[in-house]
């Protein structure tokens, strides 16, 4: 190529056709629409924002400590995918409930009658399949 010649005068702006995932996500979003307009959702993020334009005292550096440790549990997990979803995930629940621990005792009561009722119903599915046999 010349430096010093112009380029053509009769060039044309050919837009690329849309691929099927395009597409498929320009469909989701127009069906999505209406629930995403609703005033909760707007709401919901008005308080958001509302919320980390006057967040509480301290709660940068709490929130920089527990995404650090999901950061050194990506870290540590290496090898299987069930590392990668417990090791995370612990470490983060562990400094929060470093920083939260009423929040934590609650959680962890909710997650606790939860489980108990889950173990209770298996135990009697496996129960009633073993006595039907």
């Amino acid at each position: 190529l010349s430096l010093y010649s112009s380029p053509a005068r009769e060039t044309k702006y050919v837009e690329n056709p849309q691929t099927q995932l395009e597409e498929g996500v320009s469909r989701l979003r127009h069906v999505m629409e209406p629930y995403t307009a609703w005033s909760l959702c707007s709401d919901f993020f008005s308080e958001g924002c509302e919320f980390l334009q006057n967040p509480p005292a301290g709660f940068y550096p709490r929130l920089g400590v527990i995404g650090f440790a999901g950061i050194v549990g990506l870290f540590l997990a290496r090898g299987s995918r069930i590392k990668k979803l417990v090791y995370p995930a612990g470490l983060m629940g562990i400094g929060a409930s470093m920083y939260y621990p009423q929040q934590a005792v609650s959680i962890a009561k909710v997650a606790g009658t939860q489980l108990y009722d889950w173990s209770l119903q298996g135990y009697i599915a496996v129960e009633s399949l073993w006595k039907d046999n």
